[in-house]
């Protein structure tokens, strides 16, 4: 791949135990292209998550990178200093977390968190940061009258999104999706993926997207790999891994999913 925004290579990543180590990556390499939605897919707990937080160097003890290098726009991330990693957050990288809608403080107002990421990284004051943060909110479909409230007073769905602006707010190359629709309804679902989408698309980002949900990933993603027990066992276009399935794994994850009709005919012979 040609210039990709991000380069995974030979990844390992270990959780230390007074017992013995739990190797919850192994070995994992792979690509993203500027502008593609990558989609990585595998049951819980297969290091979908522990990957994420590499990419974003947010890993803290038990966690240990064992080997491999992370790649973002020409720059080892395991090179960085505190410093240098600090700018690095949220400009380059920016992660939607599993339950984004409740990752928001409950004591601020949309607006003050807006405004905390705006003043550290661009220096903006209040006024800057609240012209900013409208034009961020609008970019989701929410009006600026919402900078006014509080988390509790929104939605689950706009929770969501206001997370995913604030994430937009200082243009990342790379956007890290983590379950970023868990608990919400599949009406809600397919509306911000749809969004996140077309803000790809309109912005230029690239996005990970990560989920065990493999049929939503399949409707948004442009590649996707497949994880299993900490190592990636197979990568393919959407329609790849859609139609042709070559690992025993895949096949069975599609097999797992149930159908409105029809039988199941992928990983019954696995």
């Amino acid at each position: 791949m040609m210039d990709p925004i991000l380069s995974v290579r030979n990844l390992s990543i270990d959780y230390i135990g007074e017992a013995e180590d739990f190797h919850a990556v192994s070995d994992v390499s792979f690509d993203i292209a500027r502008g593609e939605f990558f989609g990585l897919a595998g049951e819980s707990g297969c290091g979908k998550s522990t990957i994420a937080f590499a990419v974003s160097r947010l890993h803290k003890p038990p966690a240990l990178i064992r080997q491999g290098e992370i790649i973002v726009a020409g720059r080892n991330v395991l090179d960085l200093d505190s410093k240098a990693l600090s700018k690095f957050r949220w400009a380059e990288v920016a992660m939607v977390f599993q339950s984004a809608m409740n990752a928001l403080n409950p004591v601020l107002t949309i607006e003050s968190q807006f405004y905390d990421v705006l003043k550290v990284h661009r220096g903006m004051n209040r006024a800057e940061a609240r012209e900013r943060a409208a034009e961020l909110l609008a970019l989701v479909d929410i009006p600026a009258d919402r900078l006014k409230s509080y988390a509790h007073q929104c939605s689950g769905g706009m929770r969501q999104r206001i997370v995913i602006a604030i994430c937009l707010a200082l243009d990342p190359k790379l956007l890290i999706m983590d379950e970023p629709t868990t608990a919400l309804d599949v009406v809600v679902q397919r509306e911000i993926m749809q969004r996140i989408d077309q803000l790809r698309r309109e912005r230029g980002f690239s996005v990970l997207f990560i989920t065990h949900d493999l049929g939503l990933m399949v409707q948004v993603s442009d590649r996707i790999g497949i994880m299993l027990e900490g190592r990636l066992v197979e990568t393919g276009t959407a329609q790849q891994i859609h139609n042709d399935p070559q690992h025993p794994y895949t096949r069975k994850l599609w097999a797992s999913m149930p159908r409105l009709h029809g039988q199941q005919i992928r990983g019954e012979d696995d």
